[in-house]
């Protein structure tokens, strides 16, 4: 079992900055690919971004590329997502999520592609 325990939400005005934390623990971090997804009210979650299990390969949906990076630090068994001139529109509940990465890819792009998931951290973006 892996259990992910996201941080780093909360309220920031539109261009502003924030970065979010996931901690994991449980198995080997390093065997394992990292995402984010996020839910607004109302809406299906959306795929954001993944990172391979060594960092070395990364993906973001085209909604956030040039404005969110995803990294990861195998060390202290954490995941990052930085977030960059926010929006209104990026609005919802964060959630990261892990999947074995026996490839080092960065390709698991839908929610089945992951096996475990954090409870989520709200980032609410004000006009």
């Amino acid at each position: 079992q892996v259990q992910l325990v996201e941080s780093g939400g909360g309220l920031v005005q539109a261009g502003g900055s924030l970065r979010l934390s996931c901690a994991a623990s449980g198995r080997t971090f390093s065997n394992f690919a990292m995402g984010w997804f996020r839910q607004a009210p109302g809406k299906a979650r959306e795929y954001v971004a993944t990172i391979s299990k060594s960092g070395g390969a990364t993906n973001l949906a085209d909604s956030v590329k040039g404005r969110f990076t995803i990294s990861r630090n195998n060390a202290q068994n954490t995941a990052y997502l930085q977030m960059n001139s926010l929006k209104p529109e990026d609005t919802a509940i964060y959630y990261c999520a892990a999947t074995y990465d026996p490839w080092g890819s960065a390709s698991y792009s839908s929610e089945g592609n992951f096996d475990y998931w954090g409870q989520g951290t709200q980032v609410t973006v004000s006009s």
